[in-house]
């Protein structure tokens, strides 16, 4: 299916298996909840999942750990992490950083019936208020540019949040625009892994051997690590893409009453999105010079 046709018209649910996407339309096959359930997963567990199947073959700050499993068999995993801007919680949801969190990853099998998205992500939503009953909010990045490889492979065929919007979200425009760095595989490097090298932050060392297994040469001995970063980003290991920044979706926790009371505080809603970014504007009409 090619992305450039997607929209929510369309309804497809993304789904992802050893770093490649696939796509459920069988609206008549159902998703039937008696057979699945949900609980709390070890960090082994999911993050085992996470690289392996998800296409950035990474894993997020996590906070909390959720998994959908089909009798014992795992087949979609949710987590919970910290964001990578304490600013975005204060802005998006009007609530202090500490009552906000992210949404930092969404995988199912593709092996899932079609719905299984909404009926995995709003249980998920529970236990976490269960599990942390300060968090009051929940921030949902969905990113619209498709992405390629080199060879032009189509390695992340974009999203547009249909799920959240499933879920009664409310809709608040796009992030802000940046300039991604992109590997020949079609891989993002971090930015929070830029951040921490370039500032010498806690965890600046494992951030520096992910960007080697990206394809960075490694850095020299004695080399200073934000002089090495910057020979790195200005080298051609990594192309510079201006990206326009991804819709972001805002989920208030509790009970009605008291998520009618926090989404009263939420930044103005704008109408949900219909389509991807085409292929051409995230490696054409954005690239930098």
């Amino acid at each position: 299916m090619n992305p450039s046709f997607l929209t929510t018209a369309a309804c497809p649910s993304q789904r992802w298996k050893m770093g490649k996407a696939f796509w459920r339309l069988d609206r008549d096959e159902g998703f039937r909840g008696r057979d699945y359930s949900v609980d709390m997963v070890a960090d082994g567990v999911a993050r085992r999942f996470v690289v392996e199947n998800h296409y950035s073959h990474s894993y997020p700050a996590a906070v909390e750990r959720m998994g959908l499993f089909r009798g014992k068999d795992l087949v979609g995993v949710c987590i919970f992490s910290v964001g990578m801007n304490n600013a975005a919680v204060p802005k998006y949801l009007g609530l202090p950083a500490s009552d906000g969190i992210d949404l930092g990853r969404l995988i199912i099998d593709e092996s899932v019936p079609y719905c299984g998205e909404s009926w995995f992500v709003s249980r998920c939503f529970k236990l976490l208020h269960e599990a942390r009953p300060n968090l009051r909010g929940v921030i949902a990045y969905a990113d619209p540019v498709p992405r390629q490889a080199d060879t032009g492979e189509l390695i992340m065929p974009g999203h547009l949040g249909t799920i959240y919007k499933a879920l009664s979200s409310t809709y608040l425009g796009r992030s802000t625009a940046r300039t991604h760095h992109i590997n020949g595989s079609g891989i993002v490097v971090s930015p929070r892994a830029i951040s921490k090298i370039r500032l010498g932050e806690n965890g600046a060392q494992g951030a520096e051997r992910s960007l080697v297994r990206l394809g960075a040469p490694a850095r020299r001995f004695g080399q200073d690590p934000a002089e090495w970063l910057s020979d790195v980003l200005s080298g051609d290991t990594f192309r510079k893409v201006r990206h326009p920044g991804n819709h972001v979706y805002a989920f208030a926790l509790g009970r009605p009453h008291e998520k009618r009371r926090l989404q009263k505080a939420f930044a103005p809603a704008k109408p949900y999105p219909k389509k991807l970014d085409p292929i051409q504007q995230g490696f054409d009409l954005f690239a930098a010079a």
